[in-house]
């Protein structure tokens, strides 16, 4: 019995090992995102990969500006959409992601009572969903550059470490400006600049308030949810919110 149990251990340790080994030896370079602007990201390669699945030309419009020529509006709307406290935490607002910790508990206790599954003694709340939106720009940065789309105790541990390396060796300022040039504003559209001219025919650099608060309120869900062509109404909601919201918002780089 001891013997298996040795052996069991060792084999455990041994996996231990090499799975930190291939983590080491496959983390990303964050150091070097301080002057390499990213030309794709992992969303982009999955978005075409999707495309060619399907059969269908992949698009990528991708147009990189430095932060200096996007509208200050976009910078303010996007933070009152995605992460108002940007500025005071370390990459991940722990108020925030309890809060939908709490609100996964209740939906997932709503659930287990309406398929009658549910037992006060005996009952294990599911993986929160997040649906109130507790990422922070930091960690949808780090999504977004290096992570695939699966949900994982797995991804999410791998996207915490690379959220830390992101803001122990980025300025915010370098950390929003790589955010705002990669995320997806559409199909094929990535980047502020390509969104500004796609949706608005002018450069980022020249977005309003408005135009600012109608992008901000596309980024959680910009092919379905969030889609202007198939919820006008949800957007224009949500940009009025996000209006309200820019008034309370003060770059601090």
């Amino acid at each position: 019995m001891w013997y298996w149990t040795k052996v069991l251990f060792l084999i455990f340790v041994g996996a231990i090992v090499v799975w930190a080994a291939y983590e080491f030896i496959t983390f990303p370079n964050i150091a070097k995102l301080r002057t390499e602007n990213p030309t794709t990201s992992s969303m982009i390669e999955f978005r075409i990969a999707e495309a060619q699945a399907a059969g269908q030309e992949p698009k990528k419009y991708m147009v990189w500006q430095p932060i200096e020529q996007i509208s200050p509006n976009l910078q303010r709307a996007v933070l009152a959409g995605e992460d108002g406290r940007f500025f005071e935490h370390n990459g991940f607002d722990w108020e925030a992601i309890d809060a939908a910790w709490q609100e996964a508990q209740k939906e997932g206790e709503k659930e287990a009572k309406a398929e009658g599954d549910y037992d006060p003694n005996d009952w294990i709340p599911p993986m929160p969903s997040f649906k109130r939106g507790a990422s922070t720009i930091t960690q949808q940065l780090a999504k977004n550059l290096y992570l695939s789309e699966e949900r994982s105790f797995f991804r999410k541990g791998r996207e915490a470490a690379i959220t830390y390396f992101i803001e122990r060796d980025l300025s915010k300022k370098r950390i929003m400006e790589l955010y705002l040039n990669i995320i997806e504003w559409g199909d094929g559209i990535y980047g502020a600049e390509a969104a500004a001219r796609t949706y608005f025919k002018k450069s980022a650099s020249s977005l309003t308030a408005q135009e600012a608060a109608y992008l901000s309120a596309m980024i959680p869900s910009p092919l379905n949810v969030f889609n202007p062509k198939k919820n006008p109404k949800r957007v224009v909601r949500r940009q009025k919110v996000i209006l309200r919201g820019m008034n309370y918002v003060k770059l601090a780089y």
